[in-house]
């Protein structure tokens, strides 16, 4: 407690997927006590939920409910009277059903901030259509954006609907939405949908259709793998690197390492860069990676290694800076951003059986008679749903 930006911020994440749970992620690692209420799983059904690899579920308290109990739902009721902000990824209607939704929560807790995030959002007719990330960037038109000329659109892993169109909106706009509290304002309803948030993840690239700067088809302009100088090479090592050098300084930098003349290559003639990109790719051919790194890193003409998600943390650059950080034996990126004044605390571990989460309950006002009597009758436990069979 009393660490990182957040400090003092109480949050209650209902248990889902995806967003959600980054959501949670992101406010616990800059300080905020998130709570996680799990629905609580008969035995049998086979469940293991591997919590110390479950990294979304980091820095958080976790325990699980008989939400299909009355006893149950109202000790969640409380847990919601006692919150700042509440975080919720069914579809819609679903915490209505489960009495939880935002008319009676708000009604006992006028200034909670009620974070919801789906895929298609609240209202339209896709509201309570089922999905994932997928369909969520196609319908947005990122994922028409993405791949190779000739190809079919390449999905970018679950990063720009779930991850950023979805769990860091809604953290912004839960942050946004407890700075109108704090300055008198009323609690409310955050609809945030994941076809909107990688919609506005467009925003440039509408920009830059409008003015005509991105006309081809897929593959062919500058930012998407079309230009020679903005793309991936492959080494004589069989591993990649990166080179972007958009402005014309940095692209002289370049020619210039590589040992060309300032004018070997016009990078501006859009006609030759199919035959241009070929004669890059003839020159990283001729070395391995390390011996690009070795002449490019560091330097102005916009380089870097192409490093595998396992070999990142090895790199020099993240070393320095501490960007990941090993918690309970699992490597993984440290918190982010970085506060000077305010520093994250470091993350603990996915919670698994976790008495600790009765005493955050304690410290929030939870009568500790109600914890014991639910626990006592099998509707409340410490920690996620038990592994089984």
């Amino acid at each position: 407690m009393g660490q990182g930006p957040l400090a003092g911020l109480k949050v209650v994440e209902f248990a889902g997927i995806g967003p959600g749970p980054m959501c949670g992620m992101v406010l616990a690692d800059l300080g905020a006590e998130v709570l996680r209420v799990d629905r609580m799983v008969p035995s049998g059904l086979g469940i293991d939920r591997a919590p110390r690899y479950d990294l979304l579920n980091r820095s958080k308290r976790t325990v699980s409910v008989d939400l299909k109990s009355s006893e149950g739902m109202a000790f969640a009721r409380g847990i919601v009277a006692c919150c700042d902000a509440l975080i919720e990824g069914f579809r819609p209607g679903t915490m209505e059903r489960l009495g939880l939704g935002p008319e009676p929560c708000l009604a006992q807790h006028p200034k909670l901030v009620y974070g919801r995030v789906t895929g298609f959002g609240q209202t339209g007719p896709l509201a309570s259509a089922a999905g994932h990330d997928l369909n969520y960037i196609a319908l947005s038109g990122a994922l028409h954006a993405i791949g190779r000329a000739g190809a079919l659109p390449t999905p970018p892993l679950n990063l720009v609907g779930d991850f950023g169109g979805g769990g860091l909106l809604l953290a912004f706009g839960m942050l946004a939405a407890l700075w109108n509290v704090q300055r008198g304002g009323a609690g409310q309803v955050i609809d945030a949908a994941m076809v909107d948030g990688a919609s506005m993840l467009m925003a440039s690239l509408h920009g830059l259709l409008a003015s005509g700067t991105h006309d081809g088809p897929r593959g062919t302009n500058l930012l998407d793998s079309g230009a020679p100088h903005y793309d991936v090479y492959r080494c004589a090592d069989g591993e990649y690197v990166s080179v972007a050098p958009i402005e014309t300084k940095f692209r002289a930098v370049l020619l210039e390492r590589l040992g060309l003349a300032p004018d070997a290559i016009d990078f501006d003639d859009r006609a030759r860069w199919p035959d241009n990109k070929a004669r890059l790719a003839a020159i990283f051919a001729t070395r391995t990676r390390a011996a690009w790194c070795e002449l490019l890193e560091g330097s102005d003409a916009c380089f870097a290694p192409v490093l595998s998600p396992l070999e990142a943390h090895l790199h020099p650059h993240h070393r320095a800076r501490a960007a990941f950080v090993e918690v309970g034996g699992v490597r993984q990126p440290a918190p982010a951003p970085r506060f000077a004044a305010t520093p994250n605390p470091l993350p603990r571990p996915p919670h698994g059986d976790d008495a600790a989460a009765f005493a955050q309950l304690r410290r929030w006002g939870i009568a500790s008679d109600d914890i014991d009597a639910l626990a006592a009758a099998g509707r409340l436990r410490a920690g996620g749903p038990r592994a089984t069979g």
